[in-house]
């Protein structure tokens, strides 16, 4: 999601960008997918003929876009909500990006393990109401939730 929306706002100049924004929030945080079908409806009215690539993308890549309105809201937030994947990223590139070449795939798995074992280290601040969210993933996945992760 945080993908589309920043491919959506490279197309709108400074001026505009806040209004976008608040209009694209409409979408991406709507209740139930039948709210973002219609604030996308609205956004089209409002914006596609100043934006057409804009409205255009975000229609090629509704089914994607709207997959996850089938979790509920805790999940749907932790899924667009992007800043502790990105900081997992940004630590993984910097163990990854000293040394480009790799013996195999095997070499970078051990990596890319060795690194999240000492990321996982300095995770201390609990996530914001994660102990709804919690209650989700177990719901939706308990085949892969185990019980160290939910603490």
């Amino acid at each position: 999601m945080i993908h589309q929306i920043r491919n959506s706002l490279k197309y709108v100049p400074y001026k505009y960008k806040k209004e976008v924004m608040a209009d694209l929030k409409r979408i991406y945080q709507a209740l139930t997918l039948e709210e973002a079908e219609f604030a996308f409806e609205e956004f089209k009215e409002k914006w596609g003929h100043k934006y057409p690539i804009i409205v255009r993308s975000w229609e090629n890549n509704w089914l994607e876009l709207t997959a996850y309105f089938k979790y509920p809201h805790p999940i749907r937030k932790m899924i667009y909500t992007t800043n502790i994947i990105e900081g997992y990223h940004r630590q993984l590139r910097k163990v990854t990006k000293t040394k480009t070449a790799y013996p195999n795939d095997e070499a970078l798995i051990k990596i890319v393990y060795l690194a999240t074992m000492d990321i996982y280290k300095k995770w201390t601040k609990p996530l914001k109401d994660w102990t709804s969210s919690i209650s989700q993933f177990a719901i939706y996945f308990s085949d892969r939730l185990t019980t160290e992760l939910a603490l």
